[in-house]
């Protein structure tokens, strides 16, 4: 089966999010199952042309975006797997210091720009061989894609395109790429499509809403999301659209480079354990402490590596106040995001020292040590479409304490119940204390050894998640 994958980022190429996590991994673990994939990408000035091993292919296309007529080479490299991986280099575009923006904010001509890219996507997949018989685009930055595949006035009465079938991927529903209505003959897409059943999504255009529409099939990232994105809480305005399109949405959990994340090898660590050594996992706690600054005095200790932004639940967090000593716990926290929460954690460590250490930024190494040496992994998030923190915090054996939404709900079955977390429901602090609390009392039992034993056992490998794509490219939905 040859699939095109059409997207924004490509881990180890470029990664701004999980969605390059995904890039990274998936389209290698569908070549294992016998796949021909090749991945679509901007190519970014950042990239290491040896390193990848970039290389001109003599292909350049075009398409007219903002009244004039623009061109980009197509450039050729390899990812994991020997994937075919290739770049839409076009300056203009994609040669700026960010892939969406600054941290003054998105670029204003992004619908400009990913329009363009779908539009050299596609003309790449019609003159390189072997032509897609399934194209698979993520997220808004691509939401054109099964609009142009489909619509005869731009792929849909193309012969080289008759019988390809579009696969539409939702990472995240909140990020819908909108744009003035008044931009769509800018971008070359005919204004039949600004309709309620098209493009229009409350007198503005919607790039994702075209891939819902227009898609043959849908996915998401985990089970539990696939379902609360068709109620009005979770989907953004779009549980209608959704809702009519529960038949072709189907929701896959996300996997992990178990390879990448492995405690066995993971150099990274002061000491390498494993589900059946697990003795020298005390090493990296103790090492970790020392690293933070955080005394050795018996009282677990608490990760949190994530994006301090709304979304993951900090202000639950910061809501403990007092309690947070009462709890008993050190807190090792890693992050970056919003002004406003660094500034809050920070000082949530200048007030508690000894009891919560805090490096913002992002630091590799460091994370692998938080997941390797902390005991329990914390993950408050209001809604979570996958999440992967609590995925490797199973791999590195950290006990995660998440609330019960969307792929959250799905990995960390209740400890209590046999299973390797401590999900709660209600999004307040005080939920979140009693299941801190519950985490807590849980590690000084003799049943916590096995616990932790079984999330180190867990399998969240990218085996099975292609599995479940590829039989979303045989499905009904795609007939």
């Amino acid at each position: 089966m040859n699939v095109w994958m059409v997207a924004s980022e490509m881990a180890p190429f470029s990664k701004v999010g999980g969605l390059g996590d995904v890039l990274g991994a998936l389209p290698g673990a569908l070549a294992r199952l016998g796949c021909q994939v090749t991945v679509v990408i901007p190519h970014l000035p950042t990239m290491d042309r040896e390193r990848f091993g970039i290389a001109p292919t003599g292909l350049e296309v075009g398409a007219g975006i903002d009244g004039s007529w623009r061109r980009a080479r197509i450039l050729e490299a390899r990812g994991a797997g020997g994937v075919r991986v290739l770049l839409v280099d076009e300056p203009d575009y994609f040669g700026r210091p960010g892939l969406y923006g600054t941290s003054a904010g998105d670029y204003p001509d992004n619908p400009q720009r990913f329009a363009f890219f779908s539009y050299a996507a596609l003309e790449a997949a019609r003159r390189v061989a072997p032509r897609p018989q399934i194209v698979h685009s993520h997220d808004w930055q691509t939401g054109l894609v099964p609009l142009l595949v489909r619509a005869p006035e731009h792929y849909g009465a193309n012969p080289e395109f008759a019988t390809t079938r579009t696969v539409h991927t939702i990472h995240n529903l909140s990020y819908q790429g909108l744009f003035p209505a008044e931009l769509l003959p800018a971008l070359g897409v005919s204004w039949r499509h600004f309709t309620h059943l098209g493009l229009e999504f409350f007198g503005l255009g919607n790039f994702l809403k075209g891939g819902l529409v227009y898609a043959h099939a849908l996915t998401t990232v985990s089970p539990t999301y696939a379902q609360e994105i068709q109620t009005p809480a979770y989907a953004w305005g779009l549980h209608g659209v959704l809702a009519e399109r529960r038949g072709a949405l189907y929701g896959i959990l996300n996997g992990i480079d178990t390879e990448l994340w492995d405690p066995a090898t993971d150099r990274a660590l002061a000491a390498r354990f494993s589900a059946n050594d697990l003795a020298p996992r005390g090493q990296n706690t103790r090492a970790l402490r020392a690293e933070l600054g955080l005394p050795e005095d018996g009282r677990p200790v608490v990760g949190l590596v994530n994006r301090l932004v709304e979304q993951k639940g900090i202000d639950l967090l910061l809501g403990l106040g007092d309690r947070l000593e009462g709890l008993g716990l050190q807190w090792a926290i890693l992050g970056s995001g919003e002004a406003r929460y660094e500034a809050a954690v920070a000082d949530l460590a200048q007030r508690r020292p000894g009891t919560v250490a805090v490096r913002l930024g992002f630091d590799d190494g460091l994370a692998r040590r938080i997941y390797g040496g902390s005991d329990l992994f914390c993950m408050p998030s209001l809604f979570e479409p996958c999440g992967l923190g609590q995925l490797i915090a199973l791999r590195y054996g950290s006990l995660p304490v998440v609330r019960r939404t969307g792929g959250l709900a799905d990995t960390v079955p209740d400890a209590d119940l046999g299973g390797v977390g401590f999900p709660f429901d209600d999004a307040t602090p005080g939920a979140l204390a009693d299941a801190l609390t519950r985490a807590r009392d849980h590690l000084e039992t003799s049943a916590a050894a096995a616990t932790r034993r079984r999330a180190l056992g867990a399998d969240f490998s990218w085996g099975s998640s292609a599995r479940a794509y590829l039989g979303v490219y045989r499905s009904e939905s795609l007939r």
